[in-house]
């Protein structure tokens, strides 16, 4: 894997999400300090009950240890339960841009994050992946893969779209952020009534 280009990650930071609630920086330290120099590390916990909220961040001194760890470490088991790594993203525009951000549905409940990071990681450089879970922890049966540049994007929806996957039938598109589903719900709906009421209204046409 190679670091993600025009992407700065300060110091090598890594995001790890999916930690089981008894997962402690103790238990993150043994296990990321054999990639590397570990300069900090913390498990991210509710400030009123200090109870993990599932995430958490581990910072390297160098950025190829924190590559090795991505690459060898994602989806290792940790008390049970297989950690999710990334790249630890510094710049919420580039996060809630939606370039690169692909949308899979119609996901067999068998396929957890490796699987589909497996699957899709063939296409280019992955930021995040993540299948779509229940509260018991089942898939809900969709997921999004974040890649570095939007045309690894476009060349996974061209190649993965309408695939089986686990001899399901597969849907693959572009991510479209929630106000934009709404934007586009609400011009729809402003051009519907505008039709209907030139049809049956005419007189409060302008």
């Amino acid at each position: 894997m190679n670091l993600p280009q025009g992407v700065m990650f300060p110091t090598g930071s890594l995001y790890v999400g999916d930690l089981h609630p008894d997962v402690t920086e103790a238990m993150l330290y043994e296990k990321f300090t054999t990639a590397g120099q570990v300069l900090s590390l913390r498990v991210c916990r509710d400030t009123r009950t200090k109870q993990s909220l599932g995430y958490g961040y581990v910072n390297f001194s160098q950025a190829q240890d924190a590559e090795r760890a991505l690459d060898t470490m994602n989806f290792d088991l940790l008390k049970g339960k297989p950690i999710r790594i990334m790249w630890c993203q510094r710049d919420p525009a580039l996060r809630k841009s939606g370039i690169g951000n692909v949308f899979i549905k119609n996901l067999d409940k068998n396929i957890d994050n490796k699987a589909m990071y497996d699957t899709f990681s063939a296409f280019g450089n992955i930021l995040s992946c993540k299948v779509a879970l229940d509260e018991a922890g089942y898939s809900k049966g969709y997921g999004f893969v974040h890649f570095e540049s939007e045309e690894a994007a476009n060349k996974a929806i061209e190649k993965v779209n309408g695939m089986l996957l686990n001899d399901k039938k597969v849907y693959v598109g572009k991510f479209i952020p929630r106000l934009e589903r709404e934007k586009e719900l609400g011009e729809k709906a402003k051009q519907f009534t505008n039709i209907y009421v030139k049809k049956f209204w005419p007189q409060y046409v302008r």
